[in-house]
C-alpha cells in the first residue's frame, strides 16, 4: 500500500496523516468499517458508565470520554485499529491523583479533570512533535502488568461497599475496606448483595457461552430486572439504591482552568498520567500491528493521542487512551481502516441520545459487579507466571510497581516503575557481554569458540565485547579486563574482537587509549579486529587512533593473528609452549606443525 495518496504535498500528509489512508476507503471498507463502529459503540457504552465510576466522575463523562476524544485519535493517529477513549487505568490514576484535592463527582472534581486532561494532551503534543515516540520502549511491560493487577485490586475494593450495600467512606485504603467488610458483616444488605451476585453471575455465563452479545450489557440488563422485581416483592425496605439517569444529550462545551495555582498542583499527576496513557496506546497499537503487519509510528501516535485529550477536555471528556478490550474488538469485528473508530465515537453519541434515561434502572450494587468483572480481567495471571518464572529483575520490578500501587501514592508507584525500568535497562546497557574466543580445532576452518575448556594462548588474550562502549560501560569493561589479566599476566597482548561494539563515546575512547597505552608500558600491545565505521570516526576525531595506533587495526582475523604472532609475541615463550592454538604457530622458529 502506497504511504499517501499519488501527488499529495508530503508538508499536507504531515498536517492530515489521514490522507495516507482515506483514498482507499471503497463500499466494501465503508460496509466493514460501519459495522465494527455500532459494534464498538454498543461495548463502550457500559464501559464508559463503569469506567466513570472508577474515576469517580459523573457516569456521563465516561461516555462523553469514549466520543470526539475516539474521532481526533482515529484519524491523526497512525494504527488502523486502535480504538481510544476511558480505560480502566487512566481512570484508576484520575481518580487518585484528584480526589485529595476535590470530592469524587462535584462540579471541582471535575473542573480538575478536565485541566489534568489538556496537561496530558498537550505533554502528548509535544512529546510527538519533538519526535520522542522511542521513550515508550525503556518502559518495562512489567510496569504494566504489576500497575493494572494493584490498579483491579483497588477497583474491586472501592467497590465493596455497593456490592454489600455497606457503609463505607470513599476513599478508604483498600486493606481498611478489607476490615471494614469483616467489622459490618451482619450488616450486609442481602437484597443487595443478591442483585450484585446474580448479576456477577450473569456477566460470567454471557462472557462464557453468548460471546455474540457484550456480557457487560447481558449482566446490566438481569441486574435492573432484579432490582425492579425486589422493589416490586419488598418494598422501599430493600434500599436498593440506582444510577441517576444519564443526560440526552450531546457533549457539552467545556474549559480547563489554567491558572498557575492549577497547573503546579496537577503537573505530578499529568506526567505520571501521560507516561502510562501513552505506554498503553502504543502498546496496544503495536500489540495488534503485528498481526496485520502494519508499521506503527510512535511519534505520530503521540500527535493523535495529544489532540484528542486536548479536544476532550473542550467537550467534557477525562483522559483517554487507546483501549485493549475495544481495539481487540474493533479488529476482531472487521474493521479495515480507522473509519471503524470514527464511527463507533459518533454512534456512541447517537445510542446515548436514545438510552440515557435507562441508566436510573441501574442499580449500584449491578454496577459494581460488573466492575468485580473488569477488574478480574485486568490481571494478566499468564504473563506474571511468565515473569516470575523466567527474570529475577523483571519480578522485582513487577512486584514493586504491584505494591506500590496498592500502599502510596498512584503517580507515585507509575514513577517508581518506570524509573526500576531505566534502571534495569541501564544496568543491561553498562555491563557489556565480554567472553573469551579461542580457535577450535573441532570445527570447520578453526572457527573461534567461546568454550572455556580450550586452550589459550599464553601471551595473547582474545575478547569479543558485545556492547557500547559509553560512560556507563566503561568501569565495567576495565574490571574484566583487571580481572583476567591477574588470573592470566602473561597475556600482555589483547585482541578486542569489536564487530559486537557499536557505540564509543568520549569515555569510552579515553578507557581505550589508556588501556593502550598500559600495555604498551607493560611490554604489550591492544589490537582491534573489525571496528565497525562509526566507532573508528570517533577515534580518529578525538585524536584517539594516534595513541592507539592504526597499525594494530584490522580488518582480516587471519591478518591480525598472522601480525601479532610474527612480530608482536615473545618467540622464545613460543618455543617453549605446547598449545599451539594457531596454524601460524607452525610458522615460527622452532615450532612444530600444529595438530
Amino acid at each position: 500500500m502506497p504511504q499517501h495518496a499519488p501527488n499529495c504535498p508530503l508538508w499536507l500528509v504531515k498536517v492530515f496523516p489521514f490522507i495516507r489512508w482515506l483514498y482507499k476507503v471503497d463500499r466494501q471498507t465503508f460496509k466493514a468499517d460501519v459495522v465494527a463502529g455500532l459494534t464498538g459503540a454498543i461495548v463502550v457504552l457500559p464501559q464508559g458508565v463503569a469506567f466513570a465510576a472508577i474515576a469517580g466522575m459523573p457516569p456521563e463523562y465516561g461516555l462523553y470520554a469514549g466520543m470526539v476524544p475516539a474521532v481526533i485519535a482515529a484519524l491523526w493517529g497512525s494504527s488502523w485499529h486502535l480504538v481510544s477513549g476511558p480505560t480502566t487505568a487512566a481512570s484508576i490514576v484520575l481518580f487518585s491523583a484528584l480526589s485529595n484535592f476535590a470530592e469524587p463527582g462535584s462540579v471541582d472534581y471535575v473542573r480538575l479533570a478536565i485541566t489534568l486532561t489538556f496537561m496530558v494532551g498537550v505533554i502528548q503534543l509535544l512529546m510527538g512533535l519533538v519526535r520522542l515516540g522511542a521513550l515508550v520502549n525503556f518502559i518495562s511491560h512489567s510496569v504494566v502488568i504489576g500497575f493494572t493487577a494493584g490498579a483491579a485490586i483497588l477497583i474491586a475494593a472501592n467497590q465493596v461497599k455497593h456490592f454489600f450495600g455497606l457503609d463505607i467512606a470513599k476513599g478508604t485504603p483498600f486493606y481498611e475496606v478489607i476490615h471494614q467488610l469483616f467489622e459490618q458483616f451482619m450488616h450486609i444488605n442481602l437484597y443487595i448483595m443478591a442483585i450484585g451476585v446474580v448479576t456477577l453471575l450473569a456477566g460470567l455465563l454471557a462472557k462464557k457461552f453468548w460471546r455474540s452479545v457484550p456480557y457487560m450489557i447481558v449482566a446490566m440488563l438481569v441486574g435492573s430486572v432484579l432490582a425492579v422485581v425486589l422493589e416490586m416483592l419488598v418494598g422501599p425496605q430493600a434500599h436498593i439504591a440506582t444510577m441517576e439517569a444519564l443526560p440526552a444529550s450531546l457533549p457539552p462545551l467545556s474549559a480547563p482552568d489554567l491558572s498557575l495555582e492549577t497547573i503546579k498542583q496537577l503537573a505530578p499527576a499529568a506526567l505520571a498520567a501521560t507516561l502510562f496513557a501513552l505506554v498503553e496506546a502504543v502498546s496496544i497499537a503495536r500489540s495488534i500491528a503485528l498481526k496485520t503487519g502494519q508499521n506503527i509510528d510512535g511519534n505520530q501516535e503521540f500527535i493523535g493521542q495529544g489532540l484528542s485529550n486536548i479536544a476532550g477536555s473542550f467537550f467534557s471528556g477525562y483522559v483517554a487512551t487507546g483501549s485493549f478490550n475495544r481495539s481487540g474488538l474493533n479488529y476482531e469485528a472487521g474493521a479495515k481502516t480507522p473509519l471503524a473508530a470514527v464511527f463507533a465515537g459518533l454512534l456512541l453519541v447517537v445510542i446515548v441520545l436514545l438510552v440515557a434515561p435507562l441508566a436510573s434502572y441501574l442499580p449500584n450494587a449491578a454496577m459494581a459487579a460488573i466492575l468485580f468483572l473488569v477488574a478480574w480481567g485486568l490481571i494478566d495471571f499468564h504473563h506474571i507466571k511468565k515473569i516470575i518464572k523466567t527474570s529475577r529483575s523483571e519480578t522485582s520490578i513487577l512486584l514493586t510497581t504491584f505494591f506500590a500501587v496498592l500502599f502510596l501514592e498512584l503517580e507515585f508507584a507509575i514513577f517508581l516503575g518506570v524509573i526500576l525500568s531505566l534502571v534495569l535497562y541501564l544496568n543491561r546497557t553498562s555491563r557489556p557481554r565480554i567472553c573469551s574466543r579461542v580457535p577450535d580445532a573441532r570445527l570447520p576452518k578453526r572457527r573461534f569458540n567461546t568454550d572455556s575448556s580450550l586452550p589459550e594462548c599464553p601471551q595473547l588474550k582474545m575478547l569479543r565485547i558485545d556492547g557500547s562502549l559509553f560512560f556507563g560501560a566503561v568501569n565495567h569493561v576495565r574490571d574484566s579486563l583487571l580481572a583476567l589479566e591477574d588470573r592470566n599476566p602473561q597475556q600482555k597482548h589483547l585482541l578486542l574482537l569489536s564487530q559486537g561494539v557499536n557505540f564509543v563515546d568520549l569515555a569510552g575512547a579515553e578507557f581505550l587509549k589508556e588501556e593502550a597505552k598500559r600495555r604498551r608500558a607493560n611490554g604489550g600491545q591492544l589490537y582491534f579486529y573489525r571496528v565497525k565505521q562509526g566507532v573508528c570516526e570517533t577515534l580518529r576525531k578525538g585524536g584517539y587512533l594516534d595513541f592507539i595506533d592504526r597499525a594494530n587495526i584490522f580488518n582480516s582475523k587471519a591478518e591480525a593473528i598472522e601480525t601479532i604472532t610474527q612480530r608482536c609475541l615473545d618467540h622464545k615463550i613460543c618455543q617453549q609452549c605446547d598449545k599451539r592454538i594457531f596454524e601460524e604457530c607452525s610458522n615460527l622458529p622452532g615450532a612444530k606443525a600444529v595438530d
